[in-house]
């Protein structure tokens, strides 16, 4: 084992699966929450991880946020697993136990590394691209969608340098699936977030499967118009579009609406078992992160002078389920298409 001192910071669906399988593997994990029948059922009962091949029942090390301040414990690296509306105040409450030589590891959607640079500084933020579906709603229990197999990292240096770390960091996140590592981080992440605008974005003000979700008649050209406006401000800013979960440069050399296609139904082979991470948000009652996935794409195009109708009629939907002034439902379907009729 590496010898490393690890925490994860965020014990939802994401931070559970890594912080068991990193668990598993035999390292010294610590997984610390928010939540606090999540950290006391963690201490009781450990976790159980039912995967759509096996499950898993092991024995973690977890804490409250309120325990560190006592636990005298520093780390080496820190994978973040927190919705990006929580990126920010995470980033500042775990900067003290951070070691000087520490790193912290965004495992999140969205683009957070600059926030979570300007805080720790851009020598102590990793990068890291993911896709893993998996769903919580009891304490103490996951339900994961995507196995080992299907579930997919890419890490690296915010600088594009190949180093020890980004490597270690490649062979920790293996235990959880598979991992590249990469010198083009940013343009990773942005395709990533490309292929949520076209999933995510309109299946989450909808409540149903993925699946569901994306036979609707009419949902495949939404979604593709929402990936073209992606892929229009990514390319303004300068991100060089990837292959990721684990395609091959030759699967993702056609057209820019063919590697649209190719990212969006790949992204769906893998999570057709599940349902979207805005609908758990609205489901539990929580402010959903679309303001960080096609809310990027809008304020970015705002600023560049790109119109983005799709995204933004997305925003202003999923803003009003938020806001309690419209449920999650089916209907909202009309209610985009309409929007985005209406926008031209």
């Amino acid at each position: 084992m590496s010898g490393k001192r690890l925490a994860v910071l965020g014990a939802g669906a994401i931070g559970s699966n890594v912080g068991a399988d990193l668990t598993r593997a035999g390292h010294d994990v610590t997984i610390i929450d928010q939540w606090p029948a999540q950290v006391e059922a963690m201490k009781v009962e450990g976790l159980c991880i039912q995967m759509p091949d096996e499950e898993l029942r092991i024995p973690v090390r977890a804490l409250h946020l309120c325990d560190l301040a006592s636990a005298n414990l520093e780390f080496d690296i820190v994978f973040l697993a927190v919705k990006s509306n929580d990126d920010r105040w995470c980033a500042e409450f775990i900067r003290p136990y951070l070691k000087a030589d520490g790193v912290l590891v965004g495992t999140q959607n969205g683009m957070n590394d600059d926030t979570l640079a300007s805080i720790l500084g851009r020598d102590r933020v990793v990068g890291c691209a993911m896709e893993l579906s998996a769903e919580i709603f009891t304490p103490g229990l996951v339900k994961r969608n995507t196995t080992r197999k299907t579930t997919w990292f890419a890490v690296g240096e915010l600088d594009g340098f190949y180093t020890p770390r980004v490597k270690e960091i490649q062979s920790l996140l293996a235990h959880v699936g598979r991992c590249d590592v990469t010198n083009n981080i940013y343009g990773v992440k942005w395709t990533k977030l490309i292929a949520n605008t076209m999933t995510m974005g309109p299946f989450g003000l909808l409540g149903l499967g993925n699946s569901e979700a994306a036979s609707l008649p009419g949902m495949f050209d939404i979604s593709v118009k929402l990936g073209r406006e992606s892929l229009a401000v990514g390319a303004a800013l300068g991100y060089r579009v990837e292959p990721i979960f684990g395609l091959r440069a030759d699967e993702f050399a056609g057209s820019s609406d063919e590697n649209l296609v190719t990212a969006m139904k790949t992204l769906l082979g893998h999570v057709s078992r599940g349902r979207t991470a805005p609908i758990h948000d609205h489901i539990k009652g929580r402010t959903s992160e679309m303001e960080f996935i096609p809310g990027v794409v809008a304020r970015k195009g705002r600023e560049l002078g790109i119109p983005t109708p799709c995204n933004e009629a997305v925003v202003e939907i999923d803003r009003k389920i938020n806001q309690g002034q419209l449920k999650m439902d089916r209907s909202n379907f009309e209610l985009l298409q309409e929007r985005i009729r209406s926008a031209g």
